[in-house]
């Protein structure tokens, strides 16, 4: 697992790129670039809630300082750490 606890500051904005139905749940931090695959599909919010939960446990915050901000149904999403 990719260790973000740098970024979950109060107020940080995280801009991530999720591809849904992977092979396997990860997240990749290269070049700048935060990258989240997950294996559920993009249907009904499960993909959303799959990546809330991912980015979470990497952020060491629990999923309810999490809000997504941008990017609802786009692969470019944005959270903000509460």
């Amino acid at each position: 697992m990719t260790d973000l606890t740098h970024l979950a500051v109060p107020g940080t904005e995280i801009a991530v790129r999720v591809t849904p139905r992977a092979s396997r749940d990860r997240i990749l931090a290269e070049e700048g670039q935060i990258r989240v695959y997950v294996t559920v599909v993009p249907e009904d919010g499960k993909a959303n809630a799959a990546v809330t939960k991912l980015l979470a446990k990497a952020l060491g915050v629990p999923k309810s300082r999490l809000d997504l901000v941008r990017g609802q149904t786009a692969r470019d999403k944005v959270f903000r750490v509460l």
